[in-house]
């Protein structure tokens, strides 16, 4: 009895741990990335890209994600498959979604694949924080509140297929939101170097931009293209 007794105990603490693991790692974060994306650069790729169904995007940055992360540079994911994303709990928030979240991939969708996506590997990590609707609205607000294309506009620097060098670009993000961004570069079809993504850090509470504590890696050449779209 006392065998078989043991062997219940040893399934049931099995069946629970995974819970667990789940519950600590959605809490085990120190602060948040939140990354925009240039629609030109995503585009203006060997890969090319797709619309949506609701039609070509906005010439704007759009978001590409809120994402929690550790300050050794790596990052948790899929923390709670107990939670999948849930259209109807961020009904009041898809027209604002499809203007400054919208999906850029092939083949062409409504964006709520990219949604979901986004919510189960990164936003269910961040469940003791704020839940999948303030995931969202936090993302809405924060683009809105850093308004990138803003910022490089009023600085001389505009999405016309010249060169800039990157280090202007980053101080009128600074100067603009107050921290220091980090630019992601990818590559044209012809190879070229080209802003891609801008990195800006938020705490742990997502209640406002700090400074990063670690930047990804990577690097771009000190002048790049900033694509029309």
């Amino acid at each position: 009895m006392k065998l078989l007794h043991a062997s219940v105990c040893l399934i049931s603490l099995l069946l629970v741990l995974p819970s667990i693991f789940a519950a600590s790692s959605s809490k085990d974060f120190d602060f948040f990335y939140f990354v925009q994306q240039w629609p030109g650069s995503y585009c203006d790729t060997q890969k090319s890209c797709c619309y949506p169904t609701s039609g070509k995007p906005a010439a704007d940055f759009g978001i590409h994600g809120l994402w929690p992360n550790y300050k050794d540079g790596t990052y948790p994911s899929n923390c709670d498959a107990t939670k999948p994303f849930d259209s109807s709990t961020i009904s009041d928030l898809i027209s604002s979604m499809k203007r400054s979240w919208p999906t850029l991939a092939c083949p062409s969708g409504s964006g709520e694949a990219f949604w979901e996506h986004e919510w189960e590997k990164h936003g269910t990590c961040s469940e003791s924080v704020i839940n999948q609707h303030e995931y969202f609205q936090t993302s809405l607000k924060l683009k809105q509140e850093t308004n990138l294309l803003g910022a490089l506009t009023k600085a001389g620097i505009n999405p016309d297929g010249n060169s800039y060098s990157i280090e202007s670009i980053r101080d009128s993000i600074k100067e603009s939101t107050g921290f220091t961004p980090w630019i992601e570069c990818n590559r044209d079809g012809s190879g070229n170097s080209q802003l891609y993504q801008v990195y800006l850090c938020v705490d742990r509470s997502a209640s406002g931009l700090i400074e990063c504590p670690v930047f990804p890696r990577g690097k771009c050449g000190t002048e790049i293209e900033f694509p029309s779209f």
